[in-house]
């Protein structure tokens, strides 16, 4: 069966910019730290995940619709358009595609949607008859974890390849439960607000009970607890504004057809994929 590789390249690349010492350059005195970091964790992933097909989708500059639904989203976000140039990680993104360029990988940009929703949209495209690994540290891919899609969250000796055991096992709930999981508990990294009184446990004993987020509101008069049935009662339309924002869905079109995406696989080393795509050392 075909392995389609989906790197969240933006996710990656700032994990990669903020975890490698700040003060590699190039001959030139340029930082190319970020593209150092991703480039060798690239090709890591790459030999482990040993994948027929590869994508990289990166967030592109431009008004995030959920913005619409909700004005506090993200709004914890660094604003990178205040930050000097030397501090400032996107002045190293055009090498980080001269040097995907150079691996023959393609790439995109997304132009009015984020990068999640594109990947969604391969995944939920694609998981039918092919296996799908998709590399990020975002959680919101759980929710899209099944048979044959898996999420990769890349971090040296201790990468993790997440499945459905690895979400019974983290969180005791099923894939298809986790947009109603983090419905309720919220999520800091995007600035979305839980409902008060309800953590992980609490969740995952709610959805083990009455199995998704609308029965949970149905039944909130079943509910033993009185801060449990309160919180749920004063923070529906909070919770299910919420599931709105987190919910992914196939609603993307896709830049490249699964046949554009093949790969032919490489044994380049970090230097040489850095020297061939014309970055200097």
């Amino acid at each position: 069966m075909d392995k389609l590789l989906i790197i969240d390249g933006s996710n990656l690349f700032l994990q990669m910019f903020y975890g490698m010492p700040s003060r590699i350059v190039d001959s030139q005195g340029k930082a190319i730290q970020g593209t150092v970091g991703f480039v060798g964790a690239l090709l890591k992933i790459i030999r482990r995940v040993k994948p027929t097909h590869i994508v990289a989708v990166f967030d592109g500059e431009h008004e995030n619709g959920r913005c619409e639904l909700d004005a506090d989203y993200k709004k914890n976000r660094i604003d990178y358009s205040a930050v000097n140039e030397a501090e400032n990680p996107f002045t190293q993104l055009p090498d980080v595609y001269r040097a995907l360029d150079h691996l023959s990988i393609n790439y995109i940009e997304t132009a009015d949607c984020e990068a999640d929703d594109l990947i969604a949209s391969y995944v939920l495209s694609y998981c039918g008859n092919t296996e799908i690994v998709i590399c990020s540290y975002d959680s919101d891919f759980f929710q899209l974890i099944g048979e044959r899609v898996s999420v990769l969250r890349y971090r040296g000796k201790k990468t993790a390849l997440c499945s459905t055991q690895y979400l019974m096992e983290k969180y005791d709930i099923a894939p298809c439960q986790y947009v109603d999981f983090k419905s309720l508990v919220g999520d800091p990294s995007d600035n979305i607000r839980g409902a008060e009184k309800i953590g992980m446990k609490t969740a995952a004993s709610l959805l083990k009970a009455y199995g998704t987020l609308e029965d949970i509101i149905s039944n909130v008069d079943h509910i033993d607890k009185p801060s449990i049935r309160r919180s749920i009662t004063q923070n529906t339309e909070r919770i299910r504004k919420n599931y709105k924002l987190i919910k992914l869905e196939n609603n993307q079109p896709l830049p490249f057809e699964k046949c554009d995406l093949t790969f032919e696989g490489t044994d380049h080393t970090t230097t040489e994929v850095l020297k061939g795509a014309g970055i200097l050392l």
